[in-house]
């Protein structure tokens, strides 16, 4: 990174300087005050959505009978397989009508304009570094439109198109971008790939979104209100995404499944649905990206995909209702109904306690296995082209292993910590499941997750088995606690943790890198981007420093805690605060005579000998006196009486 200087040589103010940075093929310009939002942590963000609009475009163009040249591939063209049989038909149709004997196939290049490549819409752009990487890294690309609601970021936007070389390919914009979305509903406006990283929630713009988007085009959303997601805040979870969330250990995987429902939901509203083809949580964000069809029929089957969960809060185990079944004849009429349930009683089987509900949320997979694979194989083919391609690997890796239509996992240290016993190793937990029968696997969104499609009751007789080689003492347990009445059942599963060759996953045995370490100092979301932020750096850290812990509770003494709420500058602890204690803090503060107090009931006091010693301050204010009418004498209605 270099900072900017003014042209005489001379040093410019904190809040004028302008800060370079270079990421993948992009090089650009943003202030170093906090005008416009960057932050460099979601570099693996950029680099996973760069190689995923690649393969998306590889399948659109190769439609069209188009090949796509990515740099540092080999000329070998790969055989592209459509999504979409209507799409397939398409290219069957022009392929007889277009390519004649003899003609070399069209190419895209990256930085060309194709006529008939991808239209990009970047809804949030900022600085416009993600849109000025799709242009210079992603080939097949008709246009791309950076849009932002803040002019200073259009401004920069523009400066940094300037640098990059790639005015032909990115228009800057300035506009609301529910607005730009809402104008190109028309089919021949849509966008095929429309990009969304706000900065907290997307709600408000997914509606625009799902209608803008054209028919089978990539949609790519970003959510880093982690906290509302995984479940700190249910009812502003409902408000916003229409599910209420859980505190749960599989929050990271119920917050994706939360957001692929919202999605489908809204496009519901318009009979369209979303197919997703990958979703991930790295860090703290959620990143998901879908394709939107249309389609009256298969709209009708979008109640059979979510699920309502039901979750004990004892033990944590957890059930599924589905919201729709869908019935009928393999290749006949299908007939949609509303499910039945509850799967569960009042009281947990297990532990006695009673249940929560969350949701709903999506039931169905979560990725696309061949869409996976396929990015899989070309980052792994060409790992210089992205400075996160190790990680890419890694965690793409472990998606290509999840269980596909298992929702949620477990967690070793959940099932350890609710009977109060020795940890088991992800190998021997691993073998027993496979031993008795059940799949298992790893889950991207958490390190020690087990993701299995055996029941709860199951995993319990194997952790009990497990117990009796450390017997935990029962003497110590309480008879109402879930692990004094999961550990009073005998297990009827004897389980067996010999370790087996198929336990370890493979992306575990090479080594990849799945679970990112954390990448720097004071990393995670960013301060929000203000008109004339303020410079970060040093002081935005002395600030954070200042605030770590500012709601514990603080002392008694009122004078200890007025020095101490001097050194927050926040108006909630200095202005909103009791008036009646405001008075006596100052009192507090000012006394260096013998206090003198009032006289309570008509009667007289005096100092004693010990408030003139050791003056000090009430620390609670006195009960107000209530004067309330006698019941037994007449209300006299006349003007009000003045006590003398």
């Amino acid at each position: 990174m270099e900072n900017g200087t003014m042209p005489c040589g001379e040093k410019r103010p904190p809040e004028d300087q302008e800060t370079t940075v270079t990421e993948g093929a992009a090089r650009i310009v943003f202030p170093s005050a906090n005008e416009v939002f960057y932050n460099p942590v979601q570099e693996f963000n950029r680099d996973l959505t760069c190689a995923v609009i690649t393969e998306f475009a590889r399948i659109q163009l190769g439609a069209k009978g188009i090949q796509i040249k990515v740099p540092g591939e080999k000329d070998v063209q790969k055989v592209v397989v459509d999504l979409s049989e209507q799409e397939e038909d398409k290219a069957e149709l022009k392929e007889g009508a277009n390519v004649a004997p003899g003609d070399q196939p069209q190419t895209a290049a990256v930085g060309e304009i194709c006529e008939e490549g991808l239209r990009v819409l970047e809804g949030l752009a900022a600085s416009g570094l993600r849109s000025i990487r799709f242009a210079r890294e992603v080939p097949g690309l008709r246009s791309v439109i950076a849009n932002d609601a803040s002019p200073r970021a259009v401004d920069l936007i523009r400066h940094n198109v300037q640098l990059n070389k790639v005015a032909h390919l990115v228009q800057p914009s300035q506009a609301d971008a529910r607005m730009l979305m809402y104008q190109h509903q028309r089919v021949s406006e849509r966008f095929e790939v429309i990009d969304l990283d706000p900065y907290g929630s997307p709600a408000p713009f997914l509606d625009a979104a799902v209608q803008a988007v054209s028919e089978g085009g990539l949609l790519c959303v970003t959510c880093t209100d982690m906290a509302v997601l995984a479940g700190n805040s249910g009812e502003t979870c409902y408000s916003k995404y229409g599910a209420m969330a859980l505190k749960s250990r599989a929050c990271h995987e119920m917050a994706l499944r939360i957001v692929l429902h919202s999605l489908d939901l809204r496009a519901n509203c318009y009979q369209r649905f979303v197919v997703p083809l990958l979703s991930i949580s790295a860090d703290f964000y959620v990143r998901v990206f879908v394709r939107v069809f249309t389609g009256q029929a298969k709209v009708k089957a979008s109640a059979s995909k979510q699920a309502l969960v039901f979750q004990c809060v004892g033990c944590g185990a957890f059930h599924l209702q589905h919201l729709g079944k869908a019935s009928g004849p393999s290749g006949g009429r299908v007939k949609f109904s509303p499910d039945c349930g509850p799967p569960v009683a009042p009281e947990c089987e297990h532990c006695g306690q009673r249940h929560q509900l969350g949701g709903p949320l999506w039931a169905e997979p979560i990725h696309d296995l061949d869409f996976v694979g396929r990015v899989l194989e070309a980052v792994s083919t060409n790992p210089g082209r992205f400075h996160t391609s190790e990680r890419i690997r890694g965690v793409l890796s472990v998606v290509t292993e999840e269980l596909p239509d298992v929702p949620l996992y477990y967690t070793l240290d959940q099932l350890s910590s609710t009977i109060h016993c020795s940890t088991p190793s992800l190998l021997q937990l691993r073998s027993a499941l496979l031993h008795a029968g059940f799949r298992v696997s790893l889950s991207h969104a958490c390190k020690n997750a087990v993701k299995t499609d055996a029941p709860a009751s199951a995993l319990w007789d194997i952790m009990r088995c497990w117990e009796k080689g450390c017997p935990v003492k029962r003497e110590r347990l309480s008879e109402t606690s879930p692990a004094f009445r999961i550990l009073s059942v005998e297990p009827r599963l004897q389980a067996s943790f010999t370790i087996r060759d198929d336990a370890n996953p493979s992306s575990r045995q090479r080594g990849l890198k799945r679970f990112q370490a954390n990448p720097e100092a004071n990393w995670g979301p960013r301060p929000r981007a203000r008109p004339g932020g303020k410079a970060g750096g040093e002081a935005m850290g002395d600030r954070r420093r200042l605030l770590q812990n500012k709601r514990k509770e603080p002392a008694e003494d009122l004078v200890q805690r007025a020095a101490w709420l001097k050194t927050f500058p926040c108006k909630r602890f200095k202005e909103e605060r009791n008036p009646t204690e405001a008075t006596k803090l100052q009192a507090g503060l000012h006394t260096h005579h013998p206090a003198t107090r009032a006289p309570v009931n008509g009667g007289t006091s005096a100092a004693t000998p010990t408030d003139s010693q050791h003056p000090r301050p009430l620390l609670k204010p006195p009960p107000p006196t209530v004067h309330r009418p006698s019941t037994r004498a007449p209300l006299v209605l006349g003007p009000p009486l003045v006590q003398v």
